[in-house]
């Protein structure tokens, strides 16, 4: 238990720096720039899935956090979010590198990433852009700082101090019952669903990396160095991998209809990806 314990509470503090700097920035946007600043910040958000998957492929799930902050007050688009979501490694590069792996098998599954990411997310984006033509998306910056009572007015610094801690708490306590589940689970029970599962095996993957902890994508990783599951399957499982991002996104964002269909969109985007990948053999 002590182990689990200090496992959540080096995750959670690794958070700490990403979280109060989507504040800071999310406050300034409101307090310090214009109403037309503010529409220019949101038009250039057109090639945010580039960015996103860009800033996405490094190794911390801080981005995923930040990028479901920006998101919930509408400084990115949905696209953008979904492709940090989908481009996100967490543990994936530091393992494959520790294992000895190839360079080039490396740049291959970050490029993957990488470019999946931005594609799903133009995609996403354009299609919305089409469906919601005459409809302008409002910022909703002043809405979580009237839901967390954060008293904005004193400060930018005081506030987006105030939004980290709180988010903060609630992040450390639900990775902690996330690590006791997994823990009680035990990860080699995990690794024997996987393995017996050849013919679903993107499905499943993506199934295990929703879960928001590091484990899943050890799990989904070393399955892979150890030839259990495929290329695809690998793919399909650590493009759902959105760490924290996904209970940033249920405690952040209030529409729960919204947030229910993002992660049945990364999941479905996973496990179609992922089959594919195995029907054509890559």
């Amino acid at each position: 238990m002590l182990d689990i314990l200090l496992d959540t509470v080096i995750d959670s503090i690794k958070l700490l720096p990403f979280l109060f700097i989507a504040y800071l920035i999310m406050e300034y946007i409101e307090h310090k720039i214009s109403d037309k600043s503010k529409e220019k910040i949101q038009k250039s958000g057109r090639i945010g899935p580039a960015i996103g998957s860009i800033l996405g492929i490094f190794p911390q799930c801080g981005f995923s956090v930040a990028a479901t902050n920006l998101y919930a007050a509408r400084i990115i688009t949905l696209g953008t979010l979904i492709s940090v979501y989908l481009s996100t490694s967490d543990e994936m590069l530091p393992i494959l590198i520790s294992k000895a792996v190839p360079i080039g098998t490396i740049l291959s599954i970050l490029g993957v990433k990488f470019i999946i990411g931005m594609v799903y997310g133009f995609a996403i984006d354009f299609i919305l852009q089409i469906r919601n033509k005459n409809k302008k998306e409002q910022n909703k910056i002043i809405d979580l700082c009237e839901e967390e009572h954060c008293h904005c007015e004193n400060g930018i610094l005081k506030s987006a101090l105030k939004h980290t801690i709180s988010i903060f708490i609630y992040i450390f306590i639900l990775t902690l019952i996330i690590n006791v589940v997994v823990e009680i689970i035990g990860e080699e029970n995990l690794k024997s669903f996987m393995s017996g599962q050849a013919i679903f095996e993107p499905i499943f993957a993506s199934l295990i990396g929703l879960i928001p902890n590091c484990a899943s994508s050890v799990i989904i990783t070393e399955l892979y160095l150890s030839e259990i599951i495929s290329f695809g399957s690998l793919i399909a499982g650590l493009l759902v991998n959105a760490g924290a991002g996904v209970l940033m996104l249920f405690r952040i964002n209030k529409n729960l209809k919204e947030n229910i269909k993002i992660v049945i969109l990364l999941f479905i985007l996973g496990a179609v990806t992922g089959i594919v990948f195995n029907l054509i053999g890559i």
